[in-house]
């Protein structure tokens, strides 16, 4: 079998000998009005850039904000109503680049667009630098964007990758090899394949001695368990992959049983050093024009949550749906009830009236009579 795994079945009801640490869903997925606690940056999240005078000119036109850019992620928030923010992970990112648009605040100016997805909805996000004369906006997105596709080796599993040349792995940056075992057995076939373990303060890599083009290489950032177990093999190295990352199990031989134990302890230790301070490998250095202080980034002050349903969340991100492509099908006309005509056929989980209302009823009598008190009107 061509393949560098191996379906080892592992009882769930048996404790694993490691965990990985809580899944990054930072740069995996787009939230909106998210809580303070999600605001904050997490373990190995680092600001890169912040901007105080940002509109989200799609959906809080008008509405001055703050955009912060970290390794990760793309936070906007509303100064007037900070509960009203974003989060956007740089993995859900298809395309940053500027765009001309009309501002509440502005006018005609060349705006930053973002074309992201995540699961299957596609959303644009439009961000308006209010202060003029300055590229920083477009610059340090785009090109912390960049560099997060760049650095992917240091956080995804990679499977027949080009990191192996005349049997020397190519390092990342930041990379330093801490152990390297030879006769290794990949028991991905009946027959097995021998080769290497090199072992790095950021991943695990193994490589056929016989062609290095058949290789794995696994950050400890996607690993979820290692263990000692018997296989059909003999007493074997057993590696598993997160959920996200395919579920993959893989199970390695090494001689003698000592040597395995090293190599196993070896992994533990090095795993639990990296899951204290994660290397991502995003790097991106900041022109001259902006120089950020040694504090953490000003979040918003944490309110009351307020508990908003599923149905209102998703009325929320109505305004933010990316059109679609102009080369796809058009859906079919239906008939609307409430119109009394003939409508285009809506996307799956919307509504006509969700298309009516720009505000949930609830949160409109409440700003309604919030107006009503500042006007003094009875």
């Amino acid at each position: 079998m061509d393949s560098v795994l191996m379906a080892v079945v592992i009882p769930r009801s048996q404790k694993p000998s490691l965990y990985a640490t809580m899944p990054f869903w930072e740069d995996n997925e787009i939230r909106f009005d998210v809580p303070f606690t999600q605001m904050k940056l997490r373990t190995a999240e680092k600001l890169i850039d912040k901007l105080d005078s940002v509109e989200d000119t799609k959906g809080n036109g008008g509405d001055k904000g703050r955009l912060i850019v970290t390794n990760l992620r793309i936070l906007w928030h509303s100064l007037s109503s900070p509960r009203v923010s974003l989060s956007i992970g740089l993995n859900t990112i298809l395309n940053a680049t500027t765009k001309n648009v009309i501002s509440k605040l502005r006018g005609p100016v060349e705006a930053l667009y973002l074309l992201t997805k995540t699961a299957n909805n596609k959303y644009e996000f439009i961000f308006t630098n209010l202060m003029p004369g300055t590229t920083r906006l477009f610059t340090s997105v785009i090109g912390v964007h960049r560099a997060y596709l760049s650095s992917k080796m240091y956080r995804e599993l990679k499977l027949r990758g080009a990191i192996i040349k005349h049997k020397q792995l190519q390092l990342l940056p930041l990379e330093q090899i801490v152990r390297t075992e030879n006769g290794v057995w990949n028991l991905s076939s009946d027959q097995g394949n021998l080769g290497s373990f090199i072992i790095t303060n950021i991943r695990i890599v193994w490589h056929a001695d016989m062609n290095e083009h058949f290789n794995i290489s696994l950050p400890y950032l996607q690993i979820a368990l290692v263990k000692i177990r018997e296989s059909k093999f003999g007493v074997a190295l057993v590696i598993e992959s997160v959920e996200t990352s395919g579920g993959y199990v893989m199970g390695f031989k090494i001689d003698p049983q000592e040597r395995l134990k090293m190599v196993y302890k070896e992994i533990l230790s090095l795993h639990t050093v990296y899951s204290k301070c994660p290397i991502l490998g995003v790097e991106y250095t900041l022109s001259n024009e902006a120089i950020l202080p040694e504090d953490p980034p000003t979040l918003p002050e944490p309110e009351k949550e307020l508990d908003l349903s599923s149905e209102i969340i998703s009325r929320a991100i109505n305004s933010y749906i990316a059109d679609d492509d102009p080369e796809s099908m058009p859906r079919p006309p239906v008939y609307c009830p409430d119109l009394g005509l003939a409508v285009e056929e809506l996307k799956e989980g919307f509504t006509m009236q969700d298309l009516w209302e720009v505000l949930p009823p609830s949160e409109f009598v409440q700003k309604q009579n919030a107006e009503r008190i500042a006007n003094n009107i009875p």
